[in-house]
């Protein structure tokens, strides 16, 4: 079945929602009655995202916050310090029910997966954007937080490590270079010279697992030693403890038979005919609720049913099971943990023909200690993988919109490798390469080759398929019988902002 969309047209100087600026956001908008996987593929990769049926794209050089559309490469995808450490505190949670001690704020990523679809669908409810494809169903059918094992001792100096969040305190033991200690400092300031000095757990592991080799074997003779006096070496080159785990290692890692808790995540397709689907939609929504009033404030007469479905339970895209693709098949999922029998996170995405898409992310409030958004994220991540030894294009991670003018929604650019999209010729381009203008302009061209152009703008307008009338006709036909010239103008606005492949493949619906 064809793409069937209406085009709303831009709508600007509507509430942002991450900055003050009075100029507004501004996007270009419209209603999709069925869309399929490939055109919602084609379309993101133009800079479009969805929010339920509603399908915008922000207009880059006049919204107050430029929107990039960013994408993480999973294939290369290496875990950070910080990424290990949300891991490693789940797992403890899991085996032995151990909570972070200490005051536990929410990582960057937990405020949501994608804050912009959300604002972008309440000017939807709010502008009241009446979508006339209700009434062409029978026509159609006719055609950052840290372990919390930090040191408790309060040192005078604390050490600071770049993007990683951590704050490891100075408890070496040892005075500054810079200063001469001749005598034992007073009770409770400074090292207790008295005492051997203190060493960081990681040492004293290292050193009583190489004492326990050598009462092993006195010889030296154990694999890694060296022979002839010579310090022994605990980690030989070629050995496999030297190799740094992978994303699947540290999330899959095995539990003891005791285990405290239970986690298992659920990929359920967005459809209301799906019975686990269906069966799960009162905890889902109940939980929607308790995140967006306990998250975003949101007043709970604003997170009705009908809110609820129309955001993220209602889909465009027509759900494909190809030989070729995936076993889940392409669709809208959501991605549900369920943590000893209930629902703690929902992640809402999409699987495409070339990635898995994150559209939204609630979650359990009382839960927030576990850093659930680094921790979906981090799963989606592994999910796009294994996906990918499947089928082999499908091998990105599209984490919705970076926004560099927005402190708030730049905790995306820390999943590396990954690349934005530029909004001009739309190809992509490694981040690392655009920081630099962004940090000079919010609005930039990424793409450095000044003669490059959009390899799929609009060239043939004439061919743009129109559904008008229960007909199918080429626009070529249909502009004959118009004379508005407004509506020349609106389609060919459609036409250079969806591209000529998805305008020759798409109905759009004039009435």
């Amino acid at each position: 079945m064809a793409s069937v969309v209406e085009y709303k047209g831009l709508r600007a100087g509507y509430h942002c929602g991450y900055c003050d600026s009075k100029e507004g956001k501004a996007s270009c908008g419209m209603w999709a009655h069925s869309m399929t996987v490939q055109d919602y593929q084609d379309l993101i990769d133009r800079g479009w995202r969805r929010s339920g049926k509603y399908v915008y794209k922000p207009v880059m050089n006049q919204t107050c916050c430029p929107q990039y559309t960013i994408r993480c490469r999973p294939l290369q995808f290496q875990p950070s310090k910080s990424h290990k450490k949300v891991l490693k505190k789940m797992l403890k949670f899991l085996a032995k029910g151990e909570i972070p001690k200490g005051n536990c704020k929410d990582e960057p990523m937990d405020s949501t997966v994608n804050d912009a679809v959300a604002g972008d669908f309440a000017l939807i409810n709010k502008l009241d954007i009446q979508c006339d494809l209700k009434t062409l169903s029978d026509d159609l059918k006719e055609s950052l937080e840290s372990e919390g094992k930090n040191s408790k001792k309060e040192e005078p100096q604390e050490l600071l490590q770049s993007q990683d969040f951590v704050g490891e305190k100075l408890d070496s033991g040892e005075p500054s270079h810079s200063v001469k200690v001749h005598t034992v400092p007073k009770p409770g300031k400074g090292a207790d010279l008295s005492k051997p000095p203190c060493r960081k757990a990681k040492e004293i592991r290292k050193e009583r697992k190489r004492l326990k080799l050598m009462q092993q074997n006195p010889a030296g003779e154990h694999e890694g030693f060296q022979v002839q006096g010579q310090p022994p070496s605990l980690f030989p080159a070629k050995a496999k403890s030297n190799q740094p785990k992978s994303l699947e290692d540290l999330i899959f890692e095995s539990l003891p038979e005791n285990a405290s808790h239970k986690l298992e995540v659920r990929l359920v397709p967005v459809s209301f005919e799906d019975p686990e689907f269906k069966s799960s939609f009162s905890q889902s929504f109940s939980l929607y609720v308790k995140y967006q009033v306990a998250i975003h404030q949101d007043p709970p007469d604003e997170c009705g049913k009908t809110e609820f479905t129309r955001f993220l339970c209602t889909s465009p895209l027509e759900a494909e099971t190809p030989h070729n693709g995936p076993d889940c098949g392409y669709g809208s999922f959501h991605q549900q943990y369920w943590l000893d029998g209930k629902i703690i996170a929902v992640g809402v995405i999409d699987i495409l023909p070339n990635c898995v898409s994150s559209v939204y992310l609630y979650y359990d409030p009382d839960y927030s200690f576990l850093s659930l958004g680094v921790y979906s994220a981090l799963r989606e991540i592994a999910f796009t993988r294994q996906l990918h030894e499947k089928t082999s294009q499908l091998s990105y991670y599209y984490m919705g919109f970076y926004i560099h003018s927005c402190p708030k929604m730049k905790y995306k650019g820390q999943y590396r490798p990954s690349d934005l999209l530029c909004p001009e010729t739309y190809v992509w381009v490694p981040i690392e390469q655009c920081l630099p203008s962004l940090e000079n302009s919010k609005y930039c061209r990424f793409n450095q080759d000044p003669e490059a152009v959009d390899e799929d703008r609009s060239t043939e307008p004439d061919r743009l398929q129109v559904f008008h009338k229960r007909a199918i006709m080429p626009y070529g036909v249909y502009k004959k019988h118009q004379k508005d010239p407004s509506e020349e103008a609106a389609v060919l606005q459609y036409a250079s902002l969806v591209g000529q492949k998805c305008s020759e493949r798409m109905l759009l619906f004039r009435n």
